[in-house]
């Protein structure tokens, strides 16, 4: 009898992550994976360079140092922070501690493929749930609620749509799951979102028990490369992860570097207001082309090419061959769309123009 894995791992699409290169090109413009376009900041970096002197010791197990930093800037208990390889690593946790055989866990149709990805790990069934105009529909996740339901995902905003649910229908999502149900409120890219009616979840978690807020370094902190990010939770699934995780599942170096990425609050305002401004002049120009922009609260915009001439394939071709690289999104249901990460100011001027050489 030959060695054989569990059924469900041989059933996942292996994830596959937005191309760094372009044939024959020697430069290019990377915009296929929602990184910073301004990098990390001076003070992260310089602290990682500080690490490269201790790369002999292990780091400190809980990454207090970094919980404390978080608690500080985002007005959060430290004891209730959880860090992590990426947020990723918090999704297979949970993942691994509250779902397995014969369960289901719920997610948006377009929503990030990890969550199917590590519920099949675990042997549970990954549920995709119908979405209402690009955007999370919570009467349609109630809906689909069985008692086989163990974690619902919601990533608020979303990737690739770029759209979020208000605080009232994330209030009425959570009132409406059963309590046994834990409600995963992935908030990736809260950071560029400037919106009364938006919320990242840090209330929710401290008004229940069921509620956890996953985080990144990823995006607007510019640490993609460190793979670290962290978890707001109750007390009970501190306890629970705690157990779940390595003792030494972060890096000293990504400590460093993040630690001194949250404390420095002027350069994440200096890429919020550069992101910001940048939607709202790529979205002008885009629909001037006669192209669907969709509205995002992301570093990173859809475009819509419905035509079959002229369609998203075709222009990811064309915007390839000139060095611009972007993301297919067939995989997450939207082949006729393009997911575009917002660059430098001259990045997107460039995107614009072979947007408008290939429409013409």
């Amino acid at each position: 009898m030959s060695l054989k894995p569990k059924e469900s791992i041989l059933k996942i699409q292996p994830y596959k992550a937005g191309l760094s290169k372009a044939k024959g090109l020697e430069s290019v413009i990377k915009l296929s994976s929602n990184e910073s376009p301004f990098g990390a900041s001076s003070k992260a970096v310089e602290a990682y360079k500080q690490a490269a002197d201790n790369l002999h010791r292990y780091p400190e197990s809980s990454g207090l140092e970094l919980r404390e930093a978080i608690g500080e800037v985002y007005g959060l208990n430290p004891q209730k922070i959880v860090c992590g390889a990426g947020s990723d690593e918090i999704i297979s946790f949970l993942c691994l501690a509250y779902a397995g055989e014969g369960d289901e866990v719920l997610y948006s149709e377009h929503g990030f493929l990890m969550y199917a990805i590590y519920a099949q790990t675990v042997g549970a069934t990954p549920v995709k749930v119908p979405e209402t105009g690009l955007a999370t529909d919570v009467d349609a996740i109630l809906s689909a609620v069985t008692d086989r339901t163990k974690i619902v995902f919601v990533a608020n905003p979303n990737n690739p749509t770029g759209s979020f649910i208000p605080r009232e229908e994330v209030g009425r999502l959570r009132g409406g799951l059963p309590d046994d149900v834990l409600l995963v409120l992935d908030a990736a890219y809260a950071e560029y979102v400037d919106d009364d009616e938006y919320m990242s979840g840090q209330d929710v978690v401290d008004f229940g028990s069921n509620t956890v807020m996953t985080r990144t370094f990823s995006k607007i902190y510019g640490l993609a490369s460190l793979r670290i990010g962290w978890a707001y939770c109750p007390d009970a699934v501190v306890d629970v992860l705690n157990r779940v995780r390595g003792p030494f599942n972060i890096s000293s170096a990504a400590i460093a570097a993040a630690t001194a990425a949250v404390r420095d609050v002027e350069f994440v305002e200096k890429a919020r207001q550069h992101n910001n401004t940048e939607l709202k002049w790529l979205e002008t120009e885009i629909n001037q082309l006669g192209l669907e922009f969709c509205k995002s609260f992301g570093n990173f915009y859809m475009v819509k090419f419905p035509d079959r001439e002229k369609s998203s394939h075709n222009a990811y071709k064309f915007l390839m061959e000139k060095g611009i690289i972007t993301r297919k999104i067939d995989n997450y249901g939207l082949p006729e769309y393009l997911r575009i990460t917002v660059g430098l100011k001259e990045d997107n001027q460039a995107v614009v123009k072979v947007l408008a050489e290939f429409v013409k």
